[in-house]
């Protein structure tokens, strides 16, 4: 067995789906969705897309947008995803759960085994579960509830599986995050503060823990995409989107920091960790 955490971050392919017209349309803001800029969410994504695959090496494998998906950008809630295993979830909001096919299909063909949420009880949103290397928690929410975090733990019988109760309108992954192997990064708010003491008294590992003035801050993704001794990645919000959170993060000296904005997605609910997939296993030739 290797060391406790060492897979956290290793992956060598990104998955990301293109920005719908729909999601700045009449037909997104119909899904409750306030107007945004479509050009600059989409030139957010590109930018986003090429420091995937320029600055951290990683293979990009893009789904086309799917104007019947205006949150279909948002594949991160579609699947969670460790070494060989894609749980496939089940969105709280029925209009999203069309949106797990496209992905379903994708990570097929990079030849995960699939598993399915078979339960129409279950509801479980990608982005309230938090791996840490050693054990998920998955965030107990409006999005997810217990059944769904129930078939977390069944799907992954590897490592512990916690839950966190999540107040407000947040995502677990959208108060906090991974800044390294064994370093939590939590928002300053009530509720991130709250999630982060509960995780805390649920683990059995020593997490070293830093609070960020965002909590949106602390959303964003530990990644080892290259040779062990290159200093792993964490892709997190720059300064242009959240200036206040930019010292803090320098305190993170054991990874390389590359800053990515987000702004214009953010008004349609996305976060890092909502916009792309990471698959630390290679597809089968």
């Amino acid at each position: 067995m290797g060391t406790p955490g060492e897979g956290l971050g290793r992956c060598s392919h990104a998955l990301i789906r293109g920005v719908p017209e729909s999601l700045a349309s009449g037909e997104g803001a119909g899904a409750g969705l306030p107007a945004l800029d479509l050009a600059k969410a989409q030139r957010e994504h590109g930018v986003l897309g090429g420091k995937l695959r320029q600055r951290l090496g990683l293979q990009l494998l893009e789904l086309p947008p799917e104007e019947s998906l205006p949150l279909g950008p948002l594949l991160g809630d579609t699947a969670v995803i460790q070494g060989d295993t894609a749980l496939i979830t089940r969105p709280w909001s029925p209009s999203r759960r069309p949106e797990v096919d496209g992905v379903r299909r994708a990570l097929q063909d990079l030849g995960l085994r699939i598993v399915e949420m078979g339960d129409e009880n279950a509801t479980l949103d990608g982005t309230d579960v938090l791996f840490t290397g050693r054990e998920f928690f998955v965030g107990l929410s409006k999005w997810t509830n217990h059944r769904g975090a129930e078939i977390v733990a069944d799907t992954f019988r590897d490592f512990a599986v916690s839950t966190v109760p999540v107040s407000g309108p947040s995502h677990l992954r959208g108060l906090c995050g991974m800044g390294g192997p064994r370093t939590v990064v939590a928002g300053s708010s009530d509720a991130a503060q709250k999630a982060v003491r509960a995780m805390a008294v649920l683990t059995d590992h020593p997490y070293a823990s830093l609070t960020l003035p965002d909590d949106a801050a602390a959303d964003c993704l530990f990644l080892r995409p290259g040779l062990p001794s290159v200093l792993p990645f964490l892709l997190h919000r720059g300064g242009g989107d959240l200036p206040n959170s930019q010292e803090a993060l320098q305190k993170l000296s054991d990874v390389t920091l590359v800053p990515v904005s987000c702004s214009e997605l953010e008004k349609a609910g996305a976060g890092l960790s909502s916009l792309c997939l990471v698959l630390s296993t290679r597809p089968h030739s």
